[in-house]
């Protein structure tokens, strides 16, 4: 019979570093194990049943005991292996990045993993870790557009507040038109997907006309109504504005999130709205289209129809659309508005402050 292990003691700080370990995804294997053998001998299991309970030796469990009991939960870390010595030094590293976010190359406009090489005599390979190290990505580049509508707060809280806090006995339809979709056809055949190679298609094409879609987004159930015209002038809109309103209960008040097009604010639309009280309107902010919902769904639609379809006239892109629109609402997913108001607010306001700081 094998003599009974020496009993080791684990205090409460250290035990819960130790479940921390076993409960968090990203802690490595071997550590995990590790951890859940101390706290199993913490719990007087012997060394052999926990050795079967875990998949390992007893020498194992013996090994991980004794280190836990000289050195607590640091014994249960790896050491430091021998290895070759750095060769970049942390002067080195932090010159490359304060050249990498304060100067550019005399000959391009941003700096390549080539050119930094050059420029710091570091090996193209090493520039490349420390960039992505450090998340830096010069090779890419976004834009971005800050509203100055005076009333940006208000139009702010007020259309979150619709999309967080719908008022009873209502609904909020987020409404805009996408104008000029073109009805375009390659001028040769496709060639198919195929193991090994994507599809590939012309870059050239023939335009066989336009459409313009007119769509509102029922915010809480995800679906759409959509109506396609040859135009989108305020006569269009006032159109799409009695197809909502013979498709909305007339017991519910209807709220309208709408950006600032001139086809929004015409004379017509507003006495086609005065007459009927029970419309109220939201305007976006000025450059905020981010903030209607529709123009996500927009983007879907665009993504899965429009960018690669084939139609070789307006009346099959009018088919087209109106498809999506119908599997759109045989399987509704309204999008999930998380931000508050104050949440989107603080983080403008940190943007403004970076770009006022901008030296560029």
């Amino acid at each position: 019979m094998s003599r009974p292990s020496r009993p080791i003691t684990v205090s409460p700080a250290q035990r819960e570093e130790l479940e921390r370990w076993l409960r968090r995804r990203t802690t490595a294997a071997a550590l995990s194990l590790r951890a859940r053998i101390v706290v199993l001998c913490a719990d007087g299991v012997e060394s052999s049943d926990v050795a079967q309970r875990v998949g390992v030796t007893t020498q194992t469990v013996s090994k991980w005991r004794r280190r836990f009991a000289e050195r607590g939960c640091d014994g249960l870390l790896d050491e430091p292996r021998p290895g070759a010595p750095r060769k970049i030094k942390d002067a080195d590293v932090e010159g490359l990045l304060v050249r990498t976010l304060e100067a550019k190359p005399r000959n391009a406009t941003h700096w390549s993993t080539r050119l930094m090489a050059g420029e710091s005599g570091l090996s193209q390979s090493s520039v490349s870790r420390i960039w992505r190290a450090f998340g830096l990505q010069p090779h890419r580049s976004e834009t971005f557009k800050l509203s100055t509508d005076p009333l940006f707060v208000e139009k702010v809280r007020d259309i979150v507040g619709l999309y967080l806090h719908p008022p009873d006995r209502a609904l909020v339809l987020s409404v805009d038109e996408k104008s000029q979709m073109q009805a375009l056809d390659r001028t040769q055949p496709l060639l198919p997907l195929r193991p090994g190679q994507a599809e590939r298609r012309t870059h050239d094409y023939e335009r066989h006309g336009t459409l313009s879609l007119f769509a509102a987004l029922d915010v809480k159930t995800g679906k759409v109504l959509g109506r396609c015209h040859q135009r989108h002038r305020a006569k269009e809109f006032i159109g799409f504005l009695e197809t909502i309103d013979a498709s909305v209960p007339t017991d519910l008040d209807v709220h309208l999130v709408l950006d600032n097009a001139s086809t929004h604010k015409t004379p017509a639309v507003q006495r086609w709205l005065l007459k009927r009280p029970r419309y109220s309107v939201h305007f976006t902010p000025t450059s905020s289209s981010w903030i209607n919902q529709v123009e996500r769904w927009f983007a879907l639609l665009t993504q899965r129809q429009l960018r690669r379809g084939t139609h070789r006239s307006t009346d099959a892109l009018r088919r087209a659309v109106e498809a999506f629109i119908e599997a759109t609402n045989d399987a509704p997913h309204p999008f999930s508005w998380t931000k508050s108001a104050d949440q989107i607010l603080d983080s403008v306001k940190r943007f403004c402050l970076r770009t006022s700081d901008s030296r560029h």
